[in-house]
């Protein structure tokens, strides 16, 4: 059974920068593609950061040019490197896999989720 788990997460002045781990047991992570989510109180889940089985790498506008998704071969982790954090960054963070087809910022189409780490940050 996939599952995943999110880690790194904690507290940041705005403008500094924190790097979060997506870690998937129960498979080769290089056989999935990996989605970031992140959901703020009172508000729709967010996909954000997009990587592929094969690398290719999609960004929502929210964070373009801030955040990065990259993954090791050799490794069992996503990582997620965000820069010049702003206070509407604060949310739970979620990475997601099980993509089936359509969209990568449409939550429906991922069946497997984490259970997310929370990012704060504060001006």
């Amino acid at each position: 059974q996939v599952r995943l788990v999110e880690s790194g997460g904690g507290s940041v002045q705005a403008g500094g920068s924190l790097t979060l781990s997506c870690t998937l047991s129960g498979d080769t992570i290089n056989n999935h593609s990996i989605a970031w989510y992140r959901q703020a109180p009172g508000k729709e889940r967010e996909g954000f950061a997009f990587i592929s089985s094969n690398y290719n790498r999609s960004y929502g506008d929210s964070v373009q040019g801030r955040f990065a998704v990259s993954r090791d071969h050799a490794s069992t982790t996503i990582s997620l490197q965000m820069n010049s954090l702003r206070g509407e960054d604060s949310a739970l963070y979620f990475c997601a896999t099980g993509w089936r087809s359509g969209r990568w910022s449409r939550p429906d189409n991922f069946n497997i989720w984490g259970q997310g780490t929370q990012v704060t940050v504060s001006s």
